[in-house]
């Protein structure tokens, strides 16, 4: 049974004017991510969101400009983030299971071998859908793991999966040549230099860190793909491999 992680984006969850939770966005890619388990692949979610799920929680109107405020909205947020998976996959049968990490829970051979095993138990017991985070609350930069991208790439690469899928706010890498998106890439270093520095609003990475994770996860044999989270509909197409599905696609080496 093949095992796809899905990375889900702070831009894809959250309202480009407040940072806010986009409720709508939630509904949506629950329905598309519970499509793809109901085919019979085996689905790990990590998702950004935190942060602007606790805005609200906390009374803000904008989002934190400092890391503490940011760390107690993740806290905040992380509960009320959950809440909402639950609910939404409980509809179509599902339970969810929450695991925070850290750097360190990846840099330590015992710590790392406990997560695998935790994420390949419920994966046997099945009809529970692991969704995974950095633990925001309490990361500094010292045991961060950077961001989402890397994040994914390391669980990807931990459990062993098939296939990794970036979603992001945009279709995928855009050439700067044809600026039209650039559907399958054998060679990640002969696309570094499409990459620009920029990232969302209220994010943290950029294209330049998704092709560093994208890299790190083609050289480690798994199949990575770049593709619209504002567009869900499109994630049974992207898993299937069906031609002519608008993403980025990364051979694995």
């Amino acid at each position: 049974m093949k095992t796809v992680i899905i990375k889900i984006g702070t831009g894809v969850l959250t309202r480009e004017s407040d940072g806010c939770l986009d409720q709508d966005s939630l509904v949506r890619l629950v329905k598309a991510v519970a499509g793809v388990a109901e085919q019979g692949y085996r689905v790990m979610m990590v998702s950004s969101g935190a942060v602007g799920a606790g805005i609200s929680g906390l009374g803000l109107h904008e989002y934190p400009s400092d890391i503490v405020t940011r760390q107690a909205c993740a806290a905040v947020g992380q509960t009320r983030l959950m809440h909402g998976y639950e609910d939404l996959f409980r509809g179509y049968g599902y339970s969810v299971a929450q695991l925070l990490l850290t750097a360190e829970d990846f840099n330590d051979e015992k710590r790392s071998g406990r997560v695998r095993d935790t994420l390949g138990r419920l994966n046997e017991i099945g009809n529970i859908i692991p969704i995974i985070n950095e633990n925001d609350s309490i990361s500094v930069k010292e045991i961060s793991m950077g961001d989402n991208d890397m994040l994914s790439s390391r669980v990807a690469s931990l459990v062993g999966a098939e296939l990794l899928i970036l979603m992001s706010t945009i279709d995928g890498l855009i050439s700067p040549e044809t600026n039209e998106v650039v559907k399958e890439i054998t060679d990640v270093e002969s696309v570094l230099n499409y990459a620009r520095g920029d990232s969302g609003k209220f994010s943290i990475g950029g294209m330049a860190s998704k092709l560093q994770a994208v890299k790190r996860t083609v050289d480690s044999g798994i199949e990575t793909v770049i593709m619209n989270g504002g567009c869900p509909e499109r994630l049974a197409d992207v898993v299937s491999g069906r031609e002519g599905a608008l993403c980025s696609r990364f051979k694995a080496r």
